[in-house]
């Protein structure tokens, strides 16, 4: 009997650098699937967790291990935690990354095993009404941008 082998679905991967997704010049995953449906959401593509593209997570760990060059990675969405299981695999096996999670989830909500291997976290839910472009890497002023570990 063999073992499983866990899978993601993703949107999309984007190796061409974002500085607005937390601190330095990162890589961003795009996880497919969310079921919050924010007004204005800026990913409204990663939504139908149908979309997306299923992968391994040993082949995401590989490809980011090979593209992303400063170990600087951003999970992002649709909603990252809607597939706990594999994006915890996925972080646990990143342990030389410095690791941003994007969650809608608040941080008394997030699975505390996840949060011993990321660096921060952001959390709470788009509000169009609360739209801030001032506030470094959130998008209303309800979220919170928190440092979890170390750099």
């Amino acid at each position: 009997m063999g073992c499983k082998k866990l899978k993601i679905v993703i949107n999309t991967i984007d190796y061409s650098g974002s500085i607005v997704d937390g601190p330095g010049l990162r890589t961003i995953l795009f996880v497919q699937g969310c079921v919050r449906r924010c007004e204005e959401c800026h990913n409204p593509s990663t939504w139908n967790i149908e979309g997306g593209i299923e992968l391994e997570v040993e082949e995401i760990v590989r490809e980011l291990n090979e593209k992303c060059i400063n170990k600087k990675i951003t999970i992002s969405g649709g909603e990252p935690l809607l597939q706990f299981p594999a994006v915890l695999k996925l972080v646990k096996n990143l342990e030389d990354f410095n690791v941003v999670l994007y969650t809608g989830f608040e941080l008394e909500d997030i699975p505390k095993e996840i949060l011993k291997h990321i660096n921060y976290v952001k959390v709470g839910r788009y509000i169009k009404k609360k739209r801030t472009t001032i506030l470094p890497f959130i998008g209303s002023k309800n979220q919170k941008f928190i440092k979890i570990g170390g750099e």
